[in-house]
């Protein structure tokens, strides 16, 4: 049995591409978890999205024996994590459970904005941390300056920060080393009732609702009642273990101690993550600190292209949230789209990843209506409405005010790409806040509204930067502003899914850039179509998308012109009648390409 003092936990945080989960796979194999025959690239990479994108987006843990050279067998509890901004809460989660990080910079690129704030939510954590400088190996690799930025930036010492190489596999038993003499073991109490901590929790098609937890005082074994302390809800352990990765099955989980649960539970919604699970026969009094809920940030709506499919979005959203506790959704209904689900994401990558899924894993068809923020309406009446779709906008002459979401941007960006990323900011109404150098890098902090960011700032900063500048942001505050509703108008019918919430200085604009783009996308039809863009009764942009015309004179051979002019009169009649009774159908890839503003 392993003791307290013998086990350590620890989380692998870094920014995006810098190494997480190559250094998980070298330790793997250091410590033998697998055999060579059965380790992989990305081995704790375990969706086909994630392999294919080459990021992670679900926390993995696995559990390794590690003997250290004083002879000492040692448990290392390993938590790997995402480095995209769009999934911190998974981070979040993760550090709860450890008591140290191992902080993996890459030695050419040095510290960026994702390294900064994994850091911070470590050191809030309240975590031991090892610098570990990655791909020493690479001819760019400057190992003494990235120690110096370490030290500069974040204020961590790193003089005795351990150098690897990740992909060759140099120096990783020094990472194990530094582990074990470096990290604190965990405290915990295996007489007292028992507190364990439900990190996270996911469907199995063959087990059920899998829970990952991390025990702090007591024991947790086959057979016990076990109760969830804010649900209330009572079960019956039917299976403990860890994995190694593989998934194995063990007797008992002791404090200190990191693994898995099943216990016939049919919904996640009975496992809410930070909840803390006690004995039922002999509960503990007080809770864990547990996890702040995690708050949407960017909302669209999701509906099936063809109806009939709507009850299998909904089970297909049920599932897909047993695996993703960050993500909520509600019904709504639009008179374009029928009936479908307002969803709220982290964040427009999380949004995207949650569609491909959704697309891939339930084999649905989708329209995504315009992501929008979530604004607070001040109402003349005093009261104060949350508005998350901009097609439920109350009465502009009942509006007091509107408020809308700021956030705090951090972006690194190598000098000579500075000016553009400055000038990008500004046109997105952005507040400097402050500008440091690193070397011959640049830390711009900036305050900007929600909104601007949502559609497409990421894609623009990293085409600006050529893939150089990192971004991170976190929230901060409602403040009003002088906020529209535009809606857009097809054929002189509103379209539910493309109207938008934009401040009133940028609203021509953005209308023109939208009706001119949806001019290009929209089929042509056999009678005109005017795509219009409009704040309450007035138009504000308007395009027209010309009539396709059918050659009515074709068999009209010879003869008096008036033959072929009464044909072409009848055919203009007919081209009227049919615009007052015509339908458009937009189709599907017009509403995402439309809403990709700023590309051009």
């Amino acid at each position: 049995m392993t003791t307290l003092s013998k086990i350590r936990n620890f989380a692998i945080i870094a920014h995006i591409d810098h190494g997480k989960s190559t250094l998980a796979d070298r330790l793997i194999q250091e410590c033998e978890g697998l055999s060579e025959r059965e380790m992989k690239e990305q081995v704790l990479d375990s969706m086909d999205i994630e392999r294919e994108r080459g990021i992670t987006i679900k926390a993995q843990s696995v559990r390794l024996q590690f003997k250290a050279c004083d002879g000492e067998i040692y448990e290392l509890n390993l938590m790997d994590t995402p480095g995209h901004v769009d999934f911190a809460y998974e981070v979040s989660r993760s550090l709860a459970a450890c008591e140290g990080s191992l902080l993996v910079v890459d030695a050419s690129q040095g510290v960026e904005a994702q390294t900064l704030a994994n850091v911070y939510q470590a050191i809030d954590s309240d975590h031991e941390i090892i610098p570990v400088l990655n791909k020493v190996d690479l001819p760019a690799a400057e190992p003494e300056r990235v120690r110096a930025q370490i030290e500069e930036v974040i204020g961590l010492d790193a003089s005795d920060a351990v150098e690897i190489s990740a992909k060759t596999g140099l120096n990783i038993r020094a990472v194990l080393e530094a582990l074990v003499k470096r990290l604190p073991p965990p405290r915990g109490n295996t007489d007292g009732p028992l507190k364990a901590l439900l990190v996270d929790s996911w469907y199995d098609a063959y087990l059920g609702v899998m829970a990952l937890i991390r025990v702090y005082d007591g024991t947790i074994k086959k057979g016990m009642k076990i109760r969830m302390m804010q649900t209330g809800a009572v079960h019956l352990v039917d299976r403990v273990g860890v994995f190694t990765p593989k998934l194995t099955e063990i007797d008992e989980l002791k404090p200190g101690q990191l693994g898995f649960v099943t216990a016939a539970i049919k919904t996640v919604a009975d496992t809410k993550v930070g909840d803390t699970i006690i004995d039922e026969r002999k509960p503990a009094t007080e809770a864990l600190a547990g996890f702040k809920p995690s708050v949407p940030v960017v909302f669209c709506g999701l509906f099936p292209v063809d109806a009939a499919d709507y009850e299998q979005l909904r089970e297909s959203l049920d599932r897909l949230r047993l695996n993703d506790a960050s993500f909520s959704f509600e019904a709504e209904s639009s008179a374009a789209l029928g009936f479908g689900f307002r969803c709220g994401f982290l964040g427009l990558l999380h949004l995207e990843i949650i569609q491909e899924r959704l697309e891939r894993e339930f084999d649905l068809d989708l329209i995504t209506t315009a992501p929008s923020v979530v604004y607070k309406i001040n109402m003349n009446s005093g009261e104060t409405l949350e508005l998350h779709n901009p097609s439920d906008m109350p009465d502009v002459v009942k509006i007091g005010s509107i408020e809308e979401p700021w956030i705090k941007a951090t972006i690194f960006v190598p000098d000579e790409y500075l000016g553009p990323i400055l000038t990008l900011c500004t046109e997105r109404r952005g507040e400097q806040i402050e500008l440091t150098y690193v070397g011959n890098r640049a830390m711009v902090v900036y305050r900007l509204p929600l909104n601007e960011v949502v559609f497409d700032f990421y894609d623009r900063l990293k085409s600006i930067s050529r893939g150089y500048a990192s971004f991170d942001y976190q929230m901060d505050g409602y403040l009003e502003g002088d906020l529209v509703r535009m809606s857009l108008l097809v054929n002189a019918e509103p379209v539910d899914a493309l109207s938008m919430v934009v401040h009133a200085a940028q609203a021509e604009p953005r209308g023109r850039e939208l009706c001119s783009r949806l001019k290009d996308l929209i089929p042509r039809q056999l009678f005109k179509i005017p795509v219009q863009a409009a704040i309450g009764g007035k138009i504000i942009a308007r395009e027209t998308i010309s009539a396709m015309r059918k050659d009515v004179t074709a068999k009209c051979y010879g003869g008096d012109i008036s033959r072929k002019r009464k044909l072409l009169e009848k055919q203009k009649k007919g081209k009227k009648k049919m615009r007052q009774f015509g339908r458009v159908e937009i189709p599907q890839s017009a509403f995402i390409e439309a809403l990709k503003m700023g590309d051009g």
